[in-house]
């Protein structure tokens, strides 16, 4: 009989051997399980905020295509009034050798009014 007892403990050693290692993998599977399920709500979690930035940028991608056709309406105006600027400018420098003729003759008025015996 003792033969017989030690193939039943050794049968039950072996089976607890098995047990347990089949809980230890059945853990790990599970724990594998979880990460993988983290994952995927992580990547899910993701991908809307990244969706949320496509709609941002095709939102901003269109306001500068606004921005883009309104510009180009201004620039007929800029380029009138870069036109009168240079005709100011040009103005300006009439103006200037203007002044500068009407204090010389205001300078020789006043030399006339003053020594009128020189004239």
């Amino acid at each position: 009989m003792a033969e017989k007892e030690k193939q039943d403990e050794l049968a039950d050693s072996l089976n607890d051997l098995f047990s347990s290692v089949s809980t230890m993998i059945k853990t790990e599977l599970q724990g594998t399980a979880n990460h993988m399920e983290l994952l995927e709500k992580m990547n899910l979690r993701v991908a809307e905020e990244y969706k949320g930035f496509g709609d941002v940028a095709s939102g901003l991608s269109v306001f500068v295509e606004q921005l883009k056709s309104k510009s180009s309406g201004f620039d007929e105006y800029v380029k009138q009034i870069d036109a009168i600027d240079q005709q100011v400018t040009e103005f300006e420098a009439v103006v200037s050798v203007l002044d500068k003729h009407v204090t010389m003759l205001e300078s020789k008025v006043q030399s006339v009014y003053h020594n009128p015996s020189s004239s």
